[in-house]
């Protein structure tokens, strides 16, 4: 499941077992998943797991509402705290402000006051969610901006030496293989070496200069099943070499306005790291299907059944220069992130729904 249809999470913390089951049902059949605890202890040891709303009791066994609110927030920075009291006072609402709250409830609530309040609590989660994404977009945004200065000129004084070296090398081998055919071998191996290391550092060097000098972007309508299909035709065979499996699950899905080069580029750079992240043995499941309200996305998840990606390392996995791999040059999935970008989609990684990492792209359809 993604993260997008994952139910809001509800928290209820209060010592009556009653009212507890009681707003648990009545939130569970409107779309939440709920979790009740009676105590504080029990609050903040299901807190570390994430919450969107807590609905804490003023009184609690083991302290009060009051104190216990900016400790959950804490916890969860992005949720809300609304205070449940059986006594409205002036007192109490002026407690649930400092507290932290976004509202109070007095017991026993009706079911669409219940209700109501919670949804507005969760419009005011959506909103620090909303900020904090765009605060990371601002920030990748600067940093991709400075890059592409910093590469154009460096990528030419690099390109030169590199073409340079990469034509006497030519000229070298073709000296060498004039000699006696028993004696080539021993100064042909470190030659090559040395031609594959410099064709690596091309393939670095392409991905510098597509990161500063982006192509036009001119939209066509392009089917994303048939660009999916393509990309795991290519690697079908690598991942029978690597002993592992490639399955696909293409529902039917409209166009998407966008570049079909691109997009092949981002799902097979996706697909790739998927599969280098796999042990023998492991899968990688690429599918698509509709998304969005009445069906105006198209969502591509690339699955594997790898370790998956530190919640650690999420937030930054799509920076320039940052990649956990030995080699490369890390602009991979910043590159992928932009062309996503361009194509005003979103990009995101979560758990997949097997274990592993799932990469969502999210794309508007044509028209």
């Amino acid at each position: 499941m993604s993260q997008q249809q994952k139910k809001p999470r509800i928290l209820i913390v209060d010592d009556n077992a009653g009212l507890v089951e009681n707003l648990a049902e009545i939130l569970e059949e409107h779309g939440y998943g709920v979790h009740g605890t009676g105590s504080c202890a029990a609050a903040l040891a299901a807190a570390r797991d994430g919450f969107d709303v807590a609905l804490v009791d003023l009184r609690l066994p083991d302290g009060n509402g009051t104190a216990l609110a900016p400790q959950l927030k804490d916890l969860s920075p992005d949720g809300e705290v609304v205070l449940l009291t059986g006594f409205a006072t002036l007192e109490s609402a002026v407690a649930a402000v400092r507290a932290g709250a976004c509202a109070y409830l007095v017991k026993p609530c009706a079911t669409q006051e219940l209700l109501v309040t919670v949804e507005q609590a969760m419009r005011q989660v959506r909103l620090h969610q909303e900020k904090r994404e765009l605060s990371r977009r601002a920030q990748m945004a600067e940093k991709l901006a400075a890059v592409g200065t910093m590469t154009a000129g460096l990528s030419h004084e690099i390109r030169n030496p590199l073409n340079a070296a990469a034509l006497q090398l030519t000229v070298l081998e073709r000296r060498l293989q004039k000699l006696p055919a028993g004696s080539q071998p021993p100064l042909l191996e470190p030659l090559h070496l040395v031609r594959d290391e410099i064709r690596r550092l091309d393939h670095i060097l392409e991905d510098f200069l597509q990161f500063a000098r982006p192509r036009e972007f001119v939209p066509r309508p392009v089917n994303v099943a048939a660009v999916l299909a393509r990309v795991l035709d290519l690697l079908e065979g690598e991942a029978e070499r690597r002993g592992l499996r490639a399955e696909r699950d293409f529902q039917p899905v409209p166009p998407v306005a966008g570049d079909e080069e691109r997009l092949r580029q981002v799902f097979m750079n996706l697909a790739l790291n998927a599969l280098d992240a796999l042990p023998r043995g492991g899968t990688l499941r690429v599918s698509c299907q509709l998304s969005g309200e009445e069906g105006r996305e198209v969502a591509v998840y690339v699955d594997d059944t790898g370790p998956g990606v530190p919640q650690t390392v999420r937030d930054r996995i799509f920076e320039p220069f940052f990649t956990t791999k030995a080699q490369g040059s890390g602009l991979g999935l910043s590159i992928v992130h932009a062309i996503v970008a361009q194509h005003a989609g979103n990009i995101s990684v979560e758990d997949a729904p097997g274990g592993g990492a799932r990469f969502a792209v999210v794309l508007p359809r044509a028209g």
